[in-house]
């Protein structure tokens, strides 16, 4: 999959992953036309996550949303009941669609090497979607409350998880030789999250997403695969 497929993919989960969020807040979220509100929530969330990025969550108030988005403060409480719950949605639906895009692609029947290469693309194409998710996530988790900072380590750790699942995988079936699995997915998540924390070093040498990818695949093969001669 390129880039280009991969991104009109993953803006339709986006919408879809709204549209869960709208469904299950029926109590937080007035607006009852559907495609209004998943519209609306897709526009919060970005508006919020560049604000977060810009200036911080902890120092954006709703009325710096409200003025961005150019929504009223009632529209925006039509959506959430305060900033908690904005965050609280912020997070879910980055989670959310981490989970459902790289589950969704990884294909558990094409063998550990290929699933590797598969995780490493989609992982490193998700973060170039969704840039400001990401940042936002890796830059503020330490301002969070503490609630807040578990679920987003949970979150990274979850990931790691996937990988060390498909390196654990190609040592039983002798196509890997991973002496610590956990260290080494550790490792390989480092790689994936330089490409988001610092964007700016790899558009300034110009370096597209997918060259990064199939550098990153090169990298983590010649470290794990068992070497036949």
């Amino acid at each position: 999959m390129t880039f280009d497929e991969f991104k009109q993919m993953a803006l339709i989960s986006m919408e879809e992953i709204c549209l869960e969020i709208f469904r299950e807040n029926p109590s937080s979220i007035k607006i009852k036309k559907q495609a209004v509100a998943v519209k609306n929530l897709a526009k919060i969330f970005d508006t919020a996550l560049a604000l977060g990025n810009e200036k911080g969550f902890q120092s954006m108030s709703l009325r710096d949303l409200s003025r961005t988005s150019k929504m009223s403060m009632g529209a925006l409480y039509s959506y959430f009941t305060s900033k908690e719950a904005l965050l609280e949605m912020l997070q879910n639906q980055g989670r959310r669609l981490t989970r459902k895009v790289l589950s969704s692609q990884i294909d558990a029947s094409a063998g550990p090497a290929e699933m590797l290469r598969t995780a490493i693309r989609t992982h490193l194409f998700l973060t170039e979607v969704m840039q400001k998710w990401f940042y936002f996530s890796y830059m503020e988790t330490k301002n969070l409350a503490k609630i807040h900072q578990k679920k987003a380590m949970d979150g990274e750790l979850e990931t790691e998880q996937v990988f060390i699942d498909i390196l654990e995988a190609g040592n039983r079936e002798k196509i890997f030789d991973v002496a610590r699995p956990v260290l080494t997915a550790s490792v390989i998540k480092a790689m994936l999250q330089d490409w988001y924390v610092k964007r700016w070093k790899y558009a300034r040498r110009q370096v597209s997403v997918e060259e990064y990818a199939e550098f990153v695949i090169g990298f983590v093969e010649s470290a794990v695969k068992i070497q036949t001669n």
